[in-house]
């Protein structure tokens, strides 16, 4: 990409996809396109054939998509199934049908079998079954990676794609029903504070093990692999180290500043034992990350709290 290239973000809201906007923006590129998904649903697509031909960008990153967590992935599978595959579906073959140079396709660790070797590489995709609990999302993004590389053999497209670890950061969900760990336990050390609960309760053991990367990193590293890489191949991102449910929610509570006790749930279920990525690929390539877990949690709290303050204000 040049400073001047068009670049469509899909999904520019979203945890991920603002974090590539602030990022595109430091960096020098001015030229950026995207659409609420008032504006443009993107699982229509009538409406997104339009705005391709209508806005021809000549890169996409395409980080729209419906996510949440353990609970939101269990009780709405066929959402997710459907909007996901809706969503890349229209995207991708618009993008192809409009001549965009390169493509970015944001999937998910959660494609790697529940009992892969740890940390995870590339070459295990398909290679065992899927968690239950997210198989629905992980089918639908496991499409995703096959639709880029289906079409760049047959079409001759530069359509890559990433797969991010668990993420966190500014503009992430932190709605206890539907977020993912990390937001919902700021939440809950945070609301706990304030109300002055003696307890926050986790889910499960706390004996799984998880790997967080900072959204801005991420962002970074989407930017870096549009710039330096092809190929069939996905690419893994994330930071090559993890840490327990338990650990990350003491760290947590003393970010918070929550001074009560942690109980843990034995009666909810645990996911994956482990999802740690090998990051090999990408350290090779020339990125690594670079925020650490106590940073990062320091920023995504004050982003929870400014955040917090300004609804309320304007409510």
């Amino acid at each position: 990409m040049n400073k001047e290239s068009k670049i469509y973000v899909a999904g520019h809201r979203g945890l991920v996809g603002s974090a590539i906007v602030r990022n595109l923006l430091k960096q020098g590129y001015e030229n950026i396109i995207f659409r609420t998904s008032r504006e443009l649903d993107l699982r229509e697509k009538v409406a997104v054939d339009q705005f391709f031909e209508t806005e021809k960008p000549e890169y996409v990153f395409l980080a729209a998509a419906k996510v949440g967590g353990i609970v939101a992935n269990n009780e709405y599978r066929a959402d997710f199934i459907r909007d996901n595959l809706l969503i890349q579906m229209n995207v991708i073959d618009a993008a192809y049908r409009n001549n965009v140079e390169k493509l970015l396709f944001l999937g998910s660790t959660c494609i790697y079998p529940k009992l892969a070797p740890q940390p995870l590489k590339e070459e295990y995709l398909l290679t065992g079954e899927l968690e239950p609990t997210n198989e629905p999302y992980a089918i639908a993004k496991i499409a995703g990676i096959k639709m880029c590389e289906s079409y760049n053999r047959q079409y001759g497209t530069k359509y890559i794609s990433a797969m991010p670890t668990n993420l966190y950061g500014e503009n992430d969900n932190f709605d206890l029903h539907s977020s993912h760990v990390l937001p919902a336990l700021i939440r809950k050390f945070h609301e706990a504070k304030q109300n002055g609960t003696s307890n926050v309760e986790v889910w499960g053991t706390g004996s799984p093990k998880r790997e967080f990367l900072y959204s801005d990193d991420l962002a970074e590293a989407c930017i870096f692999l549009m710039n330096n890489y092809e190929g069939n191949e996905i690419v893994n991102i994330g930071v090559g180290e993890d840490i327990s449910i338990k650990d990350l929610a003491y760290k947590v509570k003393e970010v918070v500043g929550f001074e009560g006790e942690i109980k843990f749930d034995t009666s909810k279920p645990d996911g994956t034992p482990r999802k740690l990525v090998d990051v090999t690929k990408i350290n090779a390539l020339g990125w690594k990350a670079t925020v650490s877990l106590e940073v990062g949690l320091n920023k995504a709290y004050t982003w929870y709290l400014e955040n917090e303050l300004t609804t309320t204000v304007n409510n």
